[in-house]
């Protein structure tokens, strides 16, 4: 038993006794001991080397590959914030760097983990759509494109839900008005979401509660050229009836 305790002491010696210091002076060294520490998670170690690097030496051949790992050791702590300033602080003063494609898509990514529920302030769903299309844009063959597409459809569909919401939150309230100006956002801003056929439907009904008569006949032909085979066709089609007989919103 003796021997197991001293066996168990001495690993753990060894765990606890880390990666040796570094010369400072020596940039390869540090941005070693620093890839090191990172791999084996030894997270303060390793941001203080790469700190150094950052700081010291910011026109070694180094620079930017401890900057892209300061990064990613920030995104892989979950503290996202600073790890989209770190990647868009690496494209700003590498923009020539192998890491600065790699680098514009965390920044989405980190913006894309802090975008909160719909109904809350959106302003990083709208920087990760930033991002994301900035991507797109400079990047049209990359291999991330499709899982950068469906990540903007699915920010896109946040931002659309948000304005869908409020719509329906304003017809609550008994304001048809200003509900149809969010329903006209979503037509006009998010016409590639899952909520356009419902603002469409919801608009039809708003305009047929406030007697324009013309203009909800219009958005049902709109509705049946976009929608032929759409969910809310059976409604869609009972307002209609109601609008050729002149009578409003059935009871």
């Amino acid at each position: 038993m003796q021997v197991l305790y001293f066996l168990i002491g001495l690993t753990l010696w060894a765990a606890c006794a880390g990666i040796p210091e570094p010369d400072a002076r020596d940039v390869e060294a540090l941005y070693r001991a620093a890839r090191l520490a990172y791999e084996k998670k030894e997270d303060m170690q390793a941001q203080k080397w790469l700190e150094i690097i950052r700081t010291q030496y910011p026109a070694s051949q180094y620079a930017d590959d401890a900057l892209f790992l300061l990064a990613e050791l920030r995104f892989r702590r979950e503290e996202y914030i600073m790890a989209a300033f770190l990647y868009q602080q690496l494209r700003q003063a590498y923009p020539q760097s192998v890491y600065a494609r790699e680098a514009l898509y965390k920044i989405g990514l980190s913006y894309i983990a802090l975008s909160p529920p719909y109904d809350r302030d959106q302003e990083y769903t709208h920087k990760a759509l930033q991002a994301l299309m900035e991507f797109r844009y400079l990047y049209p063959a990359d291999s991330l494109l499709p899982e950068v597409e469906r990540q903007v459809r699915r920010m896109r569909n946040k931002l659309a839900q948000r304005e869908y919401s409020v719509a329906y939150l304003y017809r609550k309230l008994r304001s048809p008005e200003a509900a149809l100006i969010y329903y006209d956002t979503v037509l006009q801003q998010y016409t590639d979401t899952d909520f356009v056929e419902l603002a469409w439907v919801g608009k039809i009904e708003v305009l047929v509660e406030l007697g324009r008569w013309y203009e909800a006949q219009q958005a049902v032909d709109t509705y049946r050229r976009l929608f032929p085979d759409g969910t809310q066709r059976k409604v869609v089609e009972t307002l209609a009836a109601a609008l050729t007989h002149g009578r409003g919103v059935p009871p």
